[in-house]
């Protein structure tokens, strides 16, 4: 039988839902592929992978291909807790500066371009880098697991020296400031042809969409039980894995709906 191949992003903001996933429904049918945003999208765009929590970016730039779930993203209403532009200056002085970027994201590529030069009004240059807190930029661009580590390790960092070297902005904090609504960073994208219910795949598909969203309500209600397993207790307590997903925002309103249309406008 033909599995459902389905991305999984392997970043902390999507854990309680797989995990709830995994441990309470039958997913014999669904064949899970690990990978960054940026890698998925590639996956999904030329068809390796059927469906995926993807970047909001590739959904708006490849529409025709495309639908979505709806009802559920992984969005900030304020700050998101896991996507920063870490900066050696405050952010309006940062000019002409050059700031790395992020190897992994697409969305959050985008959605800084939108804060420093529409928000802003300036003209920083941009650099993608596999290491993005090299020394040679004045500022950088992390997201994901990679992200809160770095944040964790800053604020040790400033709670013994007394100091703060580095500025962290949340993203979605920024947007929130200057818009008022949600920021989508990412939906479950979905190639056209399952929606089909000649697909071979279609009522596979459409058990998968009942566990996901069955799976997504029970994740909101047990996430100090799933906060024991997360990996992120290698650098974090669990009162802050729990305020971390408790900050994110896993609904797709019309509200949500609003901000991915001015998210796109911008964009064009």
């Amino acid at each position: 039988m033909n599995k459902l191949r389905i991305g999984r992003i392997n970043y902390a903001n999507v854990f309680p839902i797989y995990y709830t996933l995994e441990k309470e429904f039958d997913c014999s049918g669904y064949e899970f592929i690990e990978g960054v945003p940026s890698y998925l999208n590639r996956m999904l765009r030329a068809g390796s992978i059927d469906l995926s929590p993807s970047s909001s970016v590739e959904y708006l730039r490849n529409r025709a291909i495309y639908k979505i779930l709806d009802g559920v993203s992984i969005s900030s209403k304020g700050p998101v807790g896991s996507v920063f532009l870490f900066s050696k200056k405050p952010i309006e002085s940062l000019g002409a500066s050059l700031i790395n970027l992020t190897v992994q994201s697409e969305t959050s590529v985008a959605l800084l371009a939108i804060i420093i030069r529409r928000f802003y009004g300036m003209d920083c240059r941009f650099e993608r880098s596999s290491t993005p807190d090299a020394n040679n930029a004045d500022a950088f661009l992390m997201i994901g697991d990679d992200a809160l580590k770095y944040k964790a390790k800053l604020k040790e960092k400033n709670s013994k020296t007394g100091k703060t070297s580095v500025l962290a902005y949340d993203l979605g904090e920024l947007w929130d400031q200057k818009t008022g609504l949600p920021f989508v960073f990412a939906l479950w994208i979905v190639r056209k042809e399952l929606f089909d219910p000649a697909d071979p795949l279609h009522q596979v598909f459409n058990k998968y969409v009942r566990d996901l969203n069955a799976a997504k309500d029970i994740a909101l209600k047990n996430l100090p039980e799933i906060a024991r397993y997360s990996p992120l207790k290698a650098f974090m307590s669990e009162e802050d894995i729990i305020e971390y997903w408790k900050n994110l925002d896993y609904d797709l309103s019309e509200e949500h709906k609003k901000g991915l249309q001015l998210f796109d406008e911008y964009i064009v």
